[in-house]
């Protein structure tokens, strides 16, 4: 009977897809422990060292978790995605606590590993023959000083 059940569902759970967490891991609990007016210190020992960090516009920590989907062969998109910003003043006191979701954003390609090249994309088979067209390997290249064979 097992065996049955798992030989059911093995299909199903092919076609649903891999889904894969990255980031921070959100724990209620440990989120309602950060308040106004707590210091840096604190916030550290409640959630961890930020993902990110910034100081333009005032000082704060960034929590980020995302949430990936693939499915078959295609490309992993994000299906959901959590920032938590803790806000800190001058003094390094926490002033304020936000959360933000995949909705309240807009989607920012991160680095993906690759430079992307402007100008013309060759086809395989441009990059193969282009340059016969430019090679004089048919021409007269006998001259002063040369066997007449070409490329020697």
């Amino acid at each position: 009977m097992l065996a049955a059940l798992f030989l059911g569902a093995a299909p199903m759970l092919g076609c649903a897809g891999q889904v894969d967490r990255h980031g921070h891991v959100f724990i209620d609990v440990d989120l309602d422990q950060v308040r106004p007016g707590m210091s840096k210190a604190d916030v550290k020992t409640v959630l961890g060292s930020p993902d990110t960090t910034s100081a333009i516009g005032g000082d704060a920590y960034y929590y980020i978790s995302s949430t990936m989907k693939t499915v078959a062969f295609m490309k992993p998109r994000e299906i959901d995605r959590q920032v938590v910003a803790v806000y800190f003043n001058g003094s390094e006191r926490v002033t304020d606590v936000a959360r933000y979701g995949i909705k309240d954003g807009q989607v920012v390609n991160y680095y993906k590993g690759e430079t992307p090249a402007r100008g013309k994309d060759l086809s395989f088979v441009e990059q193969m023959f282009g340059n016969l067209a430019n090679r004089q390997l048919f021409k007269d290249q006998t001259g002063a000083g040369q066997s007449g064979i070409p490329g020697i």
